[in-house]
């Protein structure tokens, strides 16, 4: 029983992903990280090096998008694996 109750959250939570090609297209250069959270959510990791922040929702090995900000408008984006 416990099996099949972990199987359902762990298919609802993925049905619930916003890592979307849906949502990667909504993104705009000039975002700021909040308009960008707004689609996304919460980024997974963040990492700051000379005056640039760059945010990855999702895993670099598997499906993700990644969005680079600047003074806190997002510069660059990219992708991988989106449905």
């Amino acid at each position: 029983m416990k099996k099949i109750l972990l199987l359902s959250a762990v298919l609802m939570l993925s049905a619930c992903s916003k890592l979307t090609s849906e949502n990667y297209d909504k993104l705009k250069m000039g975002m700021s990280a909040e308009e960008v959270k707004t689609i996304l959510g919460e980024p997974d990791n963040c990492s700051e090096a000379l005056g640039t922040k760059s945010c990855i929702w999702g895993n670099e090995e598997a499906t993700y998008i990644k969005v680079s900000f600047v003074a806190d408008n997002a510069a660059t984006f990219s992708n991988n694996g989106l449905k």
